[in-house]
């Protein structure tokens, strides 16, 4: 059985549906929810769900021993972000070489990059007058969004839509997509 660390940095909306989906799962076990803030909601889902946490500190994540041994105590295998607004360090992507995903809120390799997440995104493809957004996820490497594409859906953009109700179909497309791609993904590295 695979052990899962679901990287959050807020609500914990996508991290709530991956820890359902795997509930009594003989594929992967969410073992450990890493968190860059205190009081995000994500942490009172881990709680709910007594599944373990650990706060990181933005000093020490970006040095060279980036909490891998916290990850190595808790033998995890896969990490998923989740949502999590900082960049993995090389150290972690060297680690956990095709072993990290991520989940983007527009069809990449457009509005991709160091700040664009949420509202922004959605704004950015208002202003470019696209027809269609959706999610991206995608293999974690040393940039910005530029891993692998594993995985994209689609939703129109209509006329009178706004970075709110773009946010809403993105979300949608999320909880519907990302926790089965990451079990296709677990299920091919068996």
């Amino acid at each position: 059985m695979k052990k899962l660390a679901i990287f959050a940095s807020g609500t914990g909306t996508n991290a709530a549906k991956i820890i359902d989906h795997f509930k009594g799962s003989n594929l992967a076990n969410i073992a450990l929810i890493v968190c860059n803030k205190p009081g995000a909601g994500v942490l009172i889902i881990a709680e709910k769900n007594q599944i373990p946490t650990l706060l990181i500190e933005k000093n020490r994540f970006n040095s060279s021993s980036s909490y891998l041994t916290e990850l190595a105590a808790f033998e995890i295998d896969f990490i998923v972000l989740a949502g999590f607004l900082w960049k993995m360090p090389d150290s972690i992507v060297h680690a956990y070489p095709k072993s990290i995903i991520n989940i983007h809120p527009a069809l990449l390799p457009k509005y991709g990059g160091k700040g664009m997440y949420g509202n922004k995104v959605h704004e950015t493809v208002i202003a470019a007058g696209d027809a269609e957004t959706g999610i991206t996820i995608h293999y974690v490497n040393e940039q910005y969004d530029e891993g692998a594409i594993i995985f994209q859906a689609t939703c129109a953009i209509e006329e009178g839509d706004d970075a709110a109700t773009i946010a809403t179909k993105v979300h949608a497309l999320e909880h519907a997509h990302f926790a089965r791609v990451v079990e296709g993904l677990l299920v091919l590295e068996k």
